[in-house]
């Protein structure tokens, strides 16, 4: 079965480039092209493909835009970036978008195709030197979500990674269980995270906590 691709771009020569080497990929197909923001969306609408390839600068509009309408029409959809455009300012707003993921196009041909099979399979299609702003924001999202905790909430976020019970955390901060209940809620709540296991494994990531070390 051949993934079917919609080429968003605004400069007709890499539209036809990429159609000219797709041409040659088992397994992918060309259903269709875009230049500007509106025809992205109109063109996903009636042709439907499997993928779509988009520049982040249109003709008209731009691509992000045209990412999030995709989107909001086809919650499913698959949209990778290809783009000359390798900041963050660029890649944090494309994968907030929904984008599934972010090539640049300075790509050998092949890589991009792979990428086009491995975001297909659910698996990772951005580009290694943009990993590292995605990784970047990633860490600083979490400082900031870390900062809006209490001195004691940072405590009691502590002593849950440690696996400590309610009871056992209130005997350790020598207050009451009702008390630690209340301040593993606020916590939770505050990080964004849903039980005590991600919370814990959050403190392990911005490196209050240590991960737990197992005797052989």
């Amino acid at each position: 079965m051949s993934i079917s691709l919609l080429l968003v771009d605004d400069h007709k020569i890499v539209r036809q480039g990429l159609r000219f080497f797709f041409q040659s990929v088992e397994g992918i197909s060309v259903l269709g092209e875009a230049e500007t923001e509106n025809e992205a969306v109109s063109q996903f609408i009636t042709l439907q493909p499997d993928v779509v390839l988009m520049d982040l600068q249109l003709k008209s509009g731009d691509g992000i835009q045209a990412t999030k309408r995709i989107l909001t029409e086809s919650p499913n959809a698959i949209i990778i970036v290809v783009t000359s455009f390798s900041d963050q300012d660029y890649v944090i707003p494309a994968l907030q978008a929904g984008a599934k993921g972010y090539q640049l196009k300075d790509v050998d041909p092949e890589e991009l195709a792979q990428t086009i099979f491995a975001a297909v399979q659910g698996g990772n299609a951005i580009h290694p030197s943009v990993m590292n702003h995605v990784l970047s924001h990633m860490t600083s999202e979490k400082d900031q979500r870390l900062a809006t905790l209490t001195e004691r909430e940072l405590g009691v976020l502590i002593e849950i990674s440690t696996g400590r019970s309610n009871k056992e955390i209130a005997l350790e901060l020598q207050i009451s269980e009702l008390t630690v209940k209340t301040h593993v809620s606020r916590l939770l709540s505050k990080l964004g995270v849903q039980d005590r296991t991600q919370a814990a494994l959050f403190a392990i990531q911005v490196g209050v906590a240590k991960p737990p070390s197992f005797d052989v």
